[in-house]
């Protein structure tokens, strides 16, 4: 049996513990306690890399900046992309924000009977270019809204990765230096998620 196996990194990263009013109303998990963790982005995206590492920190951060000490209501907390839906890499990093905070576009679940109770559908939009961030993350109980940006600047890639990438890209690298290539893709991760964590200029969060 094929198992899976992930980097152990994957498992010091921080992780987020929110409550879903919708998974306790179906039994879905007990009071609606859900513990999200970075290996639950991967497998939602297919891959591990600094876009979707960046996207789980800034929720992360932002839902902790807007909670404190509560745990998180998903499915009653509004996000907005700065970016539109196809610019860059912000189709991805919506991705991770709809897993962390419930909030889905015009495709999201439409609620339960009449009166649509749980509905997520129109909580996530894009192209909120005023918000000051990279994204924004509404309460929707109190109206307390934070503004979440990253400065990936602060852990480029090893110098090495400048002559790898190229190969890698190109599909002329050999076996030893692909192997090298994700290494260091996976070590800019790691050091996202775990050396910068805590860094309050790598993560910038603003109330607003």
């Amino acid at each position: 049996m094929t198992q899976e196996r992930l980097p152990s990194f994957f498992d010091n990263a921080p992780t987020i513990t929110v409550q879903d009013a919708l998974a306790n109303f179906l039994g879905a998990a007990e009071n609606g306690i859900l513990t999200y963790r970075y290996a639950d982005a991967v497998r939602l995206c297919g891959h591990s890399c600094p876009t979707v590492a960046g996207a789980y920190l800034m929720v992360v951060k932002g839902l902790k900046a807007l909670y404190g000490a509560e745990l998180p209501q998903r499915g009653d907390i509004e996000a907005f992309m700065q970016g539109e839906r196809d610019e860059g890499t912000t189709g991805v990093t919506a991705s991770v924000v709809q897993l962390l905070t419930g909030a889905a576009p015009e495709t999201g679940f439409g609620g339960v009977g009449p009166a649509g109770r749980f509905a997520r559908r129109h909580l996530l939009s894009f192209g909120a270019g005023k918000i000051n961030g990279t994204l924004a993350l509404r309460r929707r109980d109190t109206g307390k809204t934070v503004a979440v940006s990253l400065n990936a600047a602060l852990q480029p890639f090893a110098p090495q990765m400048r002559d790898i990438m190229p190969k890698a890209v190109s599909g002329s690298a050999s076996a030893d230096e692909l192997k090298q290539f994700g290494e260091l893709w996976q070590e800019r991760v790691r050091a996202f998620l775990i050396d910068q964590a805590d860094n309050p200029e790598f993560v910038t969060v603003k109330e607003i």
